[in-house]
């Protein structure tokens, strides 16, 4: 990708006014999409006895924790489906589209009857509902990515998707905060009872407002325009997956970028709240208020971090954060159980087999310093996270751009780091080593360090607006490599 000098005033670069719009209506779309999709995990040890055989505790977290990682799977499938839809039709409606599917299958999961009520039927509508929430999502990060991208002048593009960003972390800091809530205005029995579908349920109101904002928006400038021309393509998934040069950038962003983004984002995050829950047994509220605090202290760092590589580059940031990410994460562990305090017994209970297991839970967790560890881990989050929207975009041109930025980001989030925390669940349960599964997220995070230095090329030079830097592949190309 060579550099083209960005156009003085070109005719597809929206007003600030219209851009500050397009933010807060993709964002808000976006961040309930996310609060959609991390709901489940945020509840994932409470899920585990509702549609899950009891007898085996361990068992059912873990077969949870698949679940939970059933809707990764689907996202790069999702990705396909519904970024050819952007590329055909446009950005606007696929993502109208997905945020849809996602608040009717989340409110689902909230009035669905539990294992105890309709045995194994349980846990396989959950996870095909998993599996639905996955396939929307996969189609809307990169609309919201892409739409954001194509009204914003090509100097501040880091910055303007920046806040596109923050709206996976902001969807876990508002899960935490719902279930916090809810669960401070009724009894633990009221809650794990009934009260947990609260959160679900309350999704419907949310898609309802986002879905009326996001209807009153217009098209992509850049979109509208090529259409107009009609040099949108015909068969975007083709031309994206059917010549070797995207084939090699899709590769390249995927092991380079996407992988190591994804591994840091969720040991930072959602593994972390594992950890301080079913590690360290640090009690409910406060597991998830520790988390919650230091997101919000965390989520300018991803504003920074954008606006910080229009300026120096997305790569070397990007590239920096892996590194330092898996140079921290293990010592930053090992800290947190250090402050996490002494484990005692506080009672037992009786499972719905007749079994009894004893209650644990930790007696004088430090909250401050847990909470400054876990912030500490945002700041590699933030600096793989905040630039890699606008490197995406700019990696693929613009008549394919949906359907090709959403495949890379959505393999790389949805296996390498949406399935972070069952593997490392399960690797600390075979080997005992409460650190054991840290392993995952150190090598993947090391290997996108090697590969994006060497192969990765930098983005921020090239202008959206101007399709020379992005030709088509010709016919010979695609039918070759087909």
């Amino acid at each position: 990708m060579r550099a083209e000098p960005f156009p003085s005033a070109p005719a597809t670069v929206a007003s600030t006014r219209t851009i500050w719009k397009v933010i807060i209506a993709s964002a808000l779309g976006t961040m309930i999409e996310w609060y959609d999709f991390y709901i489940f995990g945020s509840l994932a040890a409470i899920l585990s006895t509702k549609f899950f055989p009891s007898a085996n505790p361990t068992a059912a977290f873990l077969a949870t924790l698949a679940t939970f990682g059933a809707g990764f799977a689907a996202r790069p499938f999702g990705a396909l489906v519904f970024g050819r839809i952007g590329d055909l039709v446009g950005r606007k409606y696929a993502f109208l589209v997905t945020l849809t599917i996602m608040g009717g299958a989340t409110t689902i999961i909230g009035l669905m009857p539990t294992y105890a009520q309709i045995g194994m039927l349980a846990p396989i509508i959950l996870c095909l509902i998993r599996i639905l929430q996955g396939l929307a999502l996969g189609g809307e990060y990169g609309g919201a990515a892409v739409y954001v991208s194509e009204h914003a002048p090509d100097n501040k593009r880091g910055y303007y998707t920046s806040f596109i960003q923050t709206t996976a972390t902001l969807g876990l800091f508002v899960s935490l905060a719902v279930i916090v809530v809810v669960r401070s205005i009724m009894s633990k029995e009221a809650f794990e009872d009934w009260g947990w579908r609260i959160p679900f349920v309350l999704s419907i109101f949310l898609v309802g407002v986002s879905v009326y904002i996001r209807s009153k928006m217009e098209e992509s400038p850049l979109f509208a325009r090529l259409k107009a021309q009609g040099k949108t393509s015909k068969a975007p998934i083709k031309e994206s997956l059917g010549n070797r040069r995207n084939w090699g950038i899709i590769l390249t962003v995927l092991f380079g970028a996407a992988a190591g983004q994804a591994v840091i984002w969720y040991v930072g995050q959602f593994y972390a709240l594992y950890f301080l829950q079913n590690v360290l047994k640090i009690e409910f509220i406060t597991a998830n208020v520790i988390v919650a605090v230091a997101l919000a202290l965390g989520l300018p760092l991803f504003i920074i971090f954008g606006a910080l590589s229009d300026r120096i580059g997305r790569k070397r940031i990007m590239m920096l954060g892996n590194l330092l990410g898996a140079l921290a994460i293990y010592p930053t562990y090992m800290a947190l159980k250090y402050f996490g305090g002494t484990i005692e017994k506080i009672g037992e209970k009786t499972d719905a087999a007749g079994k009894v297991t004893d209650v644990l839970q930790a007696s004088n967790p430090n909250v401050i310093m847990l909470t400054l560890l876990v912030f500490s881990l945002l700041i590699w989050v933030g600096m793989v996270y905040g630039p890699i929207a606008a490197f995406l975009v700019e990696a693929f041109p613009a008549r394919i751009r949906y359907t090709s930025v959403s495949l890379p980001y959505h393999v790389g989030n949805g296996y390498f780091g949406g399935f972070l925390p069952l593997i490392a669940t399960a690797v600390v349960a075979s080997t005992g080593n409460i650190y054991a599964g840290l392993w995952w997220p150190i090598g993947i995070a090391l290997m996108t360090f090697l590969i994006g230095s060497f192969l990765l090329k930098e983005t921020h030079h090239i202008s959206l607006h101007d399709e020379a830097p992005h030709p088509a592949p010709d016919e010979t190309e695609t039918a070759q490599a087909g």
